[in-house]
């Protein structure tokens, strides 16, 4: 009897000790690098089983939603959030860059494999002003490429969307018109065109409907085999969007980076930059209550901005520059694990 309640003590204390010792941290937000997060997260976890970190991807909206709330640990967006969500929430919230990826409009036309594309034309697209494949506007800079007389179906998020706001971030800079009738948002009233949920709705969306043409983050149109377009950039240039031509857009950004790391990188300076580019940022509160969560959350900031940078590449999203790095490792010092 002795022996029993000795190894029901030891399995008690056992059991107390690994729940102790297992830390959950959960966060949610932007689809735009959730295939990267799914991997690093995954990766941390494999160094440090005693952390686990729980990642829904609901969009960027629902992310800035949450984390205000208090209802995760952290966001994630990759739009940044405004001064008046930013003054709403109960403790200063930072934005800390973690990767750089490509918007890319992506079609579905059977045979053609590359389009290039004018902000003229996308803006033109989305507006509902020019409605065929075998507009001028599109035939006229792709010549020899067969593009049929048959309608356009625009694609977009039905969600609050990081994705959505790179995109109208960038066709409120290069369209006029786009930016008084719609402007910029993680949601806006779409003038035309059918919704999905998620960079994975849209892709879906596009690759299931003949003459469909989306957004989505570049990740997701490699992943379904869809074809996306070059898009001209300030210079004139048409560009594909790569890991190169993404950090080419980055560049000008790194060196004037402001404080708080919210700026915008579309339609940049630079004859090799892509325009349609963007940092993705997790939302981190400056204090956490919970001593072993804050603990984890900085520990893995520590490792994301060091060894977790190597895997961006693999998956199609470009490194943080070395200057934006150091800014953050700095900032990292300023999280308070254990305050009210």
């Amino acid at each position: 009897m002795r022996r029993r309640w000795w190894f029901a003590g030891l399995l008690a204390l056992g059991l107390a000790q690994l729940a102790h010792a297992a830390t959950l941290v959960t966060g949610a937000g932007a689809t735009f690098p959730y295939p990267l997060y799914s991997k690093w997260f995954d990766e941390f976890h494999k160094r440090n089983p005693d952390l686990q970190i729980n990642y829904q991807s609901i969009g960027s909206g629902g992310g800035i939603r949450q984390v205000l709330e208090g209802t995760v640990d952290f966001g994630a967006t990759d739009g940044p959030m405004s001064d008046e969500q930013l003054k709403s929430a109960p403790v200063p919230i930072l934005h800390l860059p973690t990767a750089l990826g490509a918007v890319v409009p992506t079609f579905n036309l059977p045979g053609v494999e590359r389009i290039r594309f004018t902000p003229e034309a996308i803006a033109g697209i989305f507006l509902g002003r020019i409605t065929h494949w075998n507009d001028p506007a599109l035939a006229e800079e792709n010549p020899g490429v067969a593009l049929p007389a048959a309608p356009i179906v625009p694609m977009h998020r039905s969600d609050g969307s990081g994705t959505t706001y790179i995109f109208t971030d960038y066709l409120a800079k290069v369209s006029p018109e786009w930016q008084q009738r719609v402007g910029r948002g993680t949601s806006v009233n779409w003038p035309v065109g059918l919704g999905g949920k998620g960079n994975e709705g849209v892709a879906g969306l596009v690759k299931q409907t003949p003459n469909a043409i989306g957004y989505v983050e570049l990740i997701y149109a490699v992943q379904n085999k869809l074809p996306y377009g070059d898009v001209r950039n300030r210079s004139g240039k048409f560009v594909q969007a790569t890991l190169e031509s993404v950090t080419a857009a980055a560049a000008a950004a790194a060196e004037k980076m402001p404080e708080d790391f919210r700026v915008s990188i579309t339609d940049p300076a630079g004859a090799d930059a892509y325009p349609i580019a963007s940092f993705t940022w997790l939302l981190v509160p400056a204090r956490i209550k919970n001593v072993d969560k804050g603990a984890a959350i900085k520990k893995f900031l520590a490792w994301m901005l060091a060894d977790g940078q190597q895997l961006a590449a693999p998956l199609n999203y470009a490194p943080l520059p070395a200057s934006v790095v150091a800014l953050e490792q700095k900032a990292l010092a300023t999280i308070q694990a254990g305050g009210s």
